[in-house]
């Protein structure tokens, strides 16, 4: 082979046996790569060794042979870098991997997916039937993963870069009365009574509400501890671990109305100890979200009081919504929920806002009735 090395300040430019010229040079690592095209001319060459400089300089050089990568294998290995994902986040991601990008999108190379193949995979996933959440939830991964592509410089920018396209717009949840939500524990049986009352007074999810042991409530104090929750993988298997968040550890205070069905609940169903389940199945082993609603025969119950298909998480909604219209403020809305964010806070406080102004509008509304009845009495 014909090899001509160019001694220059940066990087290096060899004739080829074709004739044609190549440009090999450091990149921020030190490691020496070649350039993917070759050129006619040692001029062209050189140019194009100049232009890399000036984007390493400025920023702007990606890696042309980690670009190749494909986009299914760099995926699997972002899930797999990111150990504080907890194992439920880790189950959605590969699954949505699995179902709605490798089978579009896996084999191609990281350096070729452009904003054009995003948009089109996008409506291919719609155009299939795809739910509407499940598409934004894809296009939020795909996004993670491309925005990290992009800070390791194996892309310029992320390409991701549709309008609207991670956004969800869920369907409105119901928001059971007071008169609902003891009407449903009613129809529950006895052991499951209560916790019904307290998923919903307390506010809280079904991962904490089954992992609750006697220890975490506080009758005399009329409190409830969040200290760990379960989390069912799709596997079956079952993990106790710490909440979502670090605000998800928090102590809940509870309405006196229901302590006495809690303390009836402890004495009839809740073994000894201190580290006793509050609420088990009927033989006293872990509750499973599946197990549950079939002892509690959730579908049938939930028709009865005229909400057919309301679920279990309906309930922390509801208790969210009452607990918003209370007048709390943001901070203790957060605290009361457990959430980081204040994003979910501010849904219940904006929805608590519009309640209130249909309440004000309703009473100018007869303020107005009123003066105009005394004026044309005049």
């Amino acid at each position: 082979m014909a090899n001509r090395e160019g001694r220059r300040r940066f990087g290096s430019i060899r004739k080829l046996p074709s004739g044609r010229f190549q440009i090999r040079y450091p990149g921020p690592d030190g490691r020496m790569r070649t350039g993917d095209a070759t050129y006619a001319t040692e001029r062209d060459a050189d140019k194009a060794l100049a232009l890399v400089e000036a984007k390493l300089v400025t920023g702007d050089w990606t890696d042309p042979q980690r670009a190749k990568v494909k986009l299914g294998e760099y995926a699997e290995k972002w899930i797999k870098e990111r150990a504080n994902l907890r194992p439920r986040t880790v189950e959605i991601y590969r699954g949505l991997l699995r179902r709605y990008l490798i089978p579009y999108l896996g084999n191609v190379a990281l350096g070729k997916i452009e904003t054009a193949v995003i948009r089109e995979w996008r409506a291919t996933l719609v155009g299939k039937g795809v739910g509407a959440s499940e598409v934004a939830k894809s296009y939020r991964f795909l996004r993670a993963v491309l925005m990290t592509a992009a800070d390791d410089r194996i892309i310029p920018r992320n390409p991701c870069r549709i309008k609207g396209a991670g956004e969800e717009k869920p369907e409105e949840r119901p928001v059971l009365t007071v008169a609902q939500v003891f009407q449903l524990a009613d129809l529950m049986p006895e052991r499951l009574r209560a916790l019904v009352l307290l998923a919903t007074f307390a506010s809280l999810r079904w991962g904490e509400v089954a992992a609750l042991r006697r220890m975490d409530l506080n009758l005399t104090a009329g409190t409830v501890s969040v200290r760990q929750q379960h989390v069912e993988l799709d596997t079956g298997e079952l993990i106790v671990g710490p909440p979502k968040s670090r605000a998800g550890v928090r102590t809940v205070a509870i309405p006196s109305a229901i302590i006495p069905a809690l303390d009836d609940h402890l004495a009839k169903y809740t073994s000894p100890g201190d580290d006793a389940l509050i609420f088990t199945g009927s033989r006293g082993g872990i509750f499973r979200r599946s197990n549950f609603r079939r002892a509690a025969n959730w579908a049938d119950a939930t028709r009865k009081i005229g909400l057919p298909g309301l679920h279990f998480h309906d309930l922390r909604h509801t208790g969210n919504t009452l607990a918003a219209g209370s007048g709390a403020s943001l901070r203790d809305l957060m605290e009361r929920m457990g959430h980081d964010s204040v994003r979910a806070a501010m849904i219940y406080q904006h929805s608590t806002a519009e309640a209130d102004r249909k309440i004000a509008d309703a009473m100018d509304s007869k303020i107005t009735n009123v003066f105009t009845v005394k004026a044309r009495g005049h």
